[in-house]
């Protein structure tokens, strides 16, 4: 793989260099990052702006919220910079909307950790980003990988759409479920991925759901009180046996924290205790490395397909492959990325 960054501008080089205003799209903690590293760049914010249903008279960070038509009469044009995450689709189709009326970018933030994608980690990791090229099974994830590099770097949604695909591809031509399953769901919240994977699998012998937030687990025992052959704990995945703190938020905003609610965490290894897993899904809120360094010996002996979220971290898109691919050599590893904005809902099927 070439250096695909070398003739591109970043998304922050673009908003530096630029003269029309930047306004930041959203209010969350999307929009908090993006603040503090325009603020870092000296990039100018002139202000922020939400979805017309959003607006009622709020402020944000010293910033009046404003709707797209206050600064369509106020600039004659401007660059909107676009700070949250939706898979809905009337959100993203007006999230197109305004991209046909305005520049619109998508500075690439993590959701975790501290590591911009800019063009200082490009250079610093693309060594490993060829790496991982390079280990990838098809064409197809190839492509998709180069797109979603240069849609990181550059905020240009043209990258993202070009590489978008249902998820039922993944399941059907990847995973391709049987009718005996072994299911562990990491991060399986209230209850949807479980309800995913009974839609694809033509049977199963067991389900093992680890969820750490209490509201989330309330929600997924109530819908798997009667699913037959179901494990669920309330407990979190990790490299090894720990008590970690999560916040208190609830659905898929619960991650690990600083401090917050103590939950008890082990390592699937120890968890499984030599049962053969045939499915590992793992979306753990940016430990997915973690995770994996704890599943060693069950990937290596029994080699369980997998469908690992590879978007938490800016590192998660080259390095979970690496990782997978050093764990067990002999695993074919897909990427795929499912219709979201941002790139998030981007995940490594191996097989």
């Amino acid at each position: 793989m070439d250096n695909i960054f070398k003739n591109q501008a970043s998304v922050w080089e673009v908003l530096k260099k630029s003269e029309k205003p930047v306004i930041l799209y959203g209010m969350g903690n999307g929009a908090d990052k993006v603040l503090d590293e325009c603020q870092r760049l000296g990039i100018n914010v002139s202000g922020v702006m939400a979805s017309d249903d959003f607006v009622r008279g709020q402020s944000f960070r010293g910033f009046t919220v404003k709707k797209l038509s206050d600064f369509e009469e106020e600039y004659s044009d401007f660059n909107v910079a676009l700070c949250f995450g939706s898979q809905l689709e009337e959100v993203m189709n007006h999230i197109k909307s305004v991209a046909e009326r305005h520049t619109l970018l998508v500075p690439s933030v993590p959701v975790f950790g501290d590591n911009i994608f800019d063009r200082a980690f490009a250079e610093k990791h693309l060594s490993l980003m060829e790496k991982a090229y390079n280990i990838f099974e098809d064409d197809f994830s190839k492509k998709i990988y180069k797109n979603l590099l240069l849609f990181q770097f550059t905020g240009r949604l043209e990258y993202l759409f070009a590489c978008e695909t249902p998820k039922s591809e993944a399941f059907e031509s990847i995973l391709k479920l049987g009718n005996n399953e072994f299911f562990v769901d990491l991060g399986a919240c209230k209850g949807d991925t479980v309800e995913e994977f009974l839609n694809y699998a033509d049977g199963y012998e067991r389900i093992i759901a680890l969820e750490p937030n209490q509201k989330n687990f309330a929600k997924l025992k109530q819908y798997c009180e009667n699913i037959k052959n179901t494990e669920i704990w309330n407990m979190a995945v990790y490299s090894h046996q720990e008590t970690l703190y999560f916040n208190k938020k609830s659905g898929r905003s619960s991650a690990k924290s600083a401090d917050g609610v103590p939950v008890q965490a082990d390592s699937l290894d120890h968890i499984l205790s030599g049962r053969k897993a045939t499915l590992i899904k793992m979306d753990v809120e940016g430990e997915e490395a973690e995770a994996l360094a704890g599943a060693v010996n069950t990937l290596k002996q029994f080699k369980p397909k997998l469908n690992i979220a590879a978007y938490h971290r800016s590192e998660d898109i080259f390095k979970l492959p690496l990782l997978i691919k050093a764990i067990n050599p002999n695993y074919k590893i897909f990427l795929r990325h499912h219709p979201y904005i941002p790139f998030w809902d981007t995940n490594l099927y191996c097989v």
